[in-house]
């Protein structure tokens, strides 16, 4: 049976010592007040808001409501609203040997930290998610979110269950995992990250975390779900109509990253051949629920189809027959909520429209921007913009944000805690990229080397950390 990892006495890592959160995020809305007071029982070295400038003084007096001395939460800023080069512009301010991101709206149990961080005493891993529950927005749940929810709580038997097989998982889902800084750090991995691009000219905006997962699973590091209640987070989704356009992208997403892992990367399949088996299973999930239903209708209406019984008994069992699969299916959801059993027929009933959204996301596969908020892309993802020009310079590096500073040395590849490299070159030292075939490399935007800046001096030298420099 599937266990989480229970943290250790004498850990390795602890969160006030090696854990920095970053935040990529365009709001500063009430939601992030109550969700930052959870993220600081968790006693994190730091808690970083990477954010565009007109929200940044709003983000500022947030962070002091909870940190009146401005030691632990920072906000920096890039130009225009981005998630990924959001990202990237935090990774390059954190000071500590492991991240966590999280979105802006996720609450924390008091325990989350330690207990997210804690398959990390394998040296092997290197990227932890969590399991994951449905908070609502108002007093009740809407019908959204109620999906929503079933959702959600097929997605954490799913995970857990490919943990426990194969090691594996089909994404380490963005709302919050925890990674080692030295593989965010890597020149190689930043650039792909943010010229990621769908045919080679579609540029990704959203699907970060499927990108994290699959740059974690080519580069031989292991993955682990701590699905448990110590580490699960709660978070809203849409309640209104705008979550089928969070489907959308979801789906979207799903198809381009599983397409690059089973068909481009592959490496997959040597490592977690039931995890590449169940996102080739999703290929066909839609055909097969809607060949139910079409076939019906066929030798219902076939002039060559001898009709032995009645219209009514045919539909009558074939829709008991759903109720029965589904209700299983979903029986660990219903524990949790039983007045939900009353609205299986409409999660029925959403299920074949989802099968149908599927295959429609299938032929819009080169819509790649984020669909529900407003100044989340820097230009439209269904637009053929040029390719971006790579950065060779600290200079050009400005249009990553105000405050991203580069890592002056390199790490080194090893498991673990971060060795950087010791250069006595210059000012700059100048990176060998190790793997120049990379199937995440675009060959318009192909560079060998990088130049790595300065880290800036520790902001908080009173406090005792381990600090990487």
């Amino acid at each position: 049976m599937y266990q989480p990892v229970v943290p250790l006495q004498n850990p390795t890592y602890t969160c006030r010592r090696d854990v920095t959160i970053l935040i990529p995020t365009i709001d500063a809305g009430e939601e992030i007040k109550l969700a930052i007071k959870t993220w600081m029982k968790s006693e994190p070295y730091e808690i970083i808001f990477i954010t565009i400038p007109k929200i940044k003084q709003s983000l500022i007096e947030l962070g002091r409501s909870v940190d009146p001395n401005e030691e632990i939460v920072r906000v920096i800023t890039v130009p225009k609203g981005n998630k990924r080069k959001q990202m990237v512009a935090g990774v390059n301010e954190v000071k500590t040997a492991l991240i966590i991101f999280a979105d802006d709206d996720v609450l924390w149990p008091s325990t989350m930290g330690e207990w997210l961080i804690a398959p990390f005493e394998d040296p092997k891993v290197g990227g932890i998610g969590t399991s994951q529950t449905v908070l609502p927005i108002n007093k009740y749940f809407t019908i959204w979110e109620i999906l929503a929810a079933f959702r959600i709580s097929m997605r954490n038997i799913e995970i857990t269950a490919s943990t426990k097989i194969d090691g594996g998982v089909c994404c380490l889902s963005g709302r919050t995992a925890a990674y080692r800084t030295q593989i965010l750090k890597d020149p190689e991995f930043q650039r792909e990250f943010i010229n990621e691009f769908w045919l080679g000219k579609y540029h990704q905006h959203s699907g970060d975390d499927k990108f994290l997962t699959r740059w974690l699973y080519f580069h031989s590091w292991k993955t682990y779900m701590q699905s448990c209640p110590q580490a699960e987070l709660a978070s809203t989704f849409k309640d209104n109509y705008k979550f089928l356009i969070q489907l959308l992208r979801w789906t979207r997403n799903t198809w381009r990253s599983d397409f690059k892992s089973i068909f481009v990367e592959k490496k997959i399949w040597r490592q977690h051949p039931y995890t590449a088996f169940t996102m080739v299973d999703k290929f066909f999930n839609p055909i097969t629920l809607l060949l139910g239903p079409v076939t019906i209708l066929y030798f219902l209406t076939s002039p060559h189809h001898v009709q032995v019984l009645p219209l009514w008994v045919i539909l009558t069992s074939y829709f008991v027959y759903l109720l029965i699969t589904r209700f299983i299916k979903y029986c660990p959801h219903f524990v949790r909520r039983p007045v939900d059993v009353l609205l299986l027929p409409i999660v029925i009933i959403f299920n074949f429209y989802f099968a149908c959204l599927k295959i429609y996301c299938l032929f819009t596969l080169h819509i790649t921007d984020w669909g529900t908020r407003a100044g989340a892309d820097t230009s439209g993802g269904h637009e053929n913009p040029p390719p971006p020009k790579i950065v060779d310079d600290l200079e050009s590096q400005k249009d990553f944000g105000n405050n991203v500073r580069q890592v002056r040395d390199a790490p080194q590849r090893t498991y673990g805690r971060l060795e950087p490299v010791v250069s006595t070159e210059s000012e700059y030292t100048t990176v060998e990229y190790e793997n120049q075939h990379s199937p995440f490399r675009n060959k318009s935007t192909h560079s060998k080397k990088t130049h790595i800046g300065n880290l800036p001096p520790p902001r908080r030298a009173t406090r005792n950390k381990s600090i990487i420099s």
